[in-house]
């Protein structure tokens, strides 16, 4: 069995474990420890079982004992929870590691930390980050995730909109696209317009996000697909956060993307766009 621990709140990490279990795992299925929000879209997680965590995770792992436990983002959890007693005797130990504002997160890592038999590195870490990594790891190497394929009802995602009804075609469109808060969107709406004005244009604007959030401009084309990579193609701008999936995404279109990096307690999304926007050339 493969158990993957991915604590937090976003859907950033059940993207990101979807990917892995693609690229590595030839899509197993796998039992997925999370209690984010959107695990209640039967898009999100495919074939993979979600599991919430109810009592220590200690407790869970060692019923469910896992043949693989892989930890995603955060060596320690998103708290610290997780530490070497957490291990069942026999598990094989795997951690996905991307970015962190690493001077902040280690305050919270424990002083048994799990050794890990492999950790692969979806992004460059900082040196600091990088260090522990080995320390704690017996092997780290980089790994190049690949998204499974988009099911072919998702192909036309942008055919339906949360209203009802028959959303603009991207096609040309600028494409606004976030899972967050809705005060984040409407930054990122303003953005889109602000980089419009600077260049210019007129667009039309579609926002791709679970929700229309309240108060966005009748001007402003809402829906809702997932995943939303095949749209990127189509679009004549891609207007993101520097989340770690988005940007990952967006490679093979740097020179369209426009980022807006976000604080968040332990990613770090500026050092993430501030690298993409120094290998990407603007048209």
């Amino acid at each position: 069995m493969i158990v993957c621990y991915a604590q937090g709140g976003g859907l950033g990490h059940l993207t990101r474990l979807r990917a892995y279990l693609h690229t590595v795992h030839a899509d197993e299925p796998a039992t997925v420890l999370s209690g984010s929000p959107f695990t209640a879209d039967p898009r999100v997680l495919g074939p993979h079982r979600l599991l919430h965590l109810t009592g220590s995770p200690a407790a869970v792992l060692a019923e469910l004992r896992p043949e693989v436990l892989v930890v995603d983002a955060f060596p320690a959890g998103i708290t610290g929870e997780l530490d070497a007693g957490c291990v069942p005797p026999g598990t094989r130990t795997v951690h996905l590691a991307r970015l962190l504002r690493w001077d902040a997160y280690r305050e919270v890592l424990p002083a048994s930390p799990i050794r890990f038999d492999r950790t692969w590195t979806v992004e460059e870490p900082t040196a600091a980050h990088g260090a522990h990594l080995s320390r704690v790891s017996a092997a780290v190497q980089p790994l190049e995730l690949v998204d499974p394929p988009a099911p072919a009802s998702d192909s036309s995602a942008a055919s339906v909109c949360s209203a009802g009804s028959v959303a603009s075609d991207v096609d040309g469109a600028w494409l606004i696209l976030h899972a967050g808060p809705a005060a984040e969107v409407h930054e990122l709406v303003a953005y889109a317009a602000e980089c419009a004005a600077a260049e210019g244009r007129r667009p039309r604007l579609v926002l791709a996000a679970p929700h229309r959030p309240a108060g966005l401009p009748d001007g402003v084309a809402h829906i809702d697909p997932f995943p939303a990579w095949p749209l990127f193609e189509q679009a004549e701008r891609v207007i993101t956060a520097a989340g770690f999936n988005a940007v990952r995404q967006m490679r093979p279109w740097r020179a369209k993307h426009r980022m807006l990096p976000f604080p968040r307690r332990w990613d770090d999304q500026f050092t993430r766009a501030a690298r993409a926007r120094a290998g990407s050339p603007q048209p």
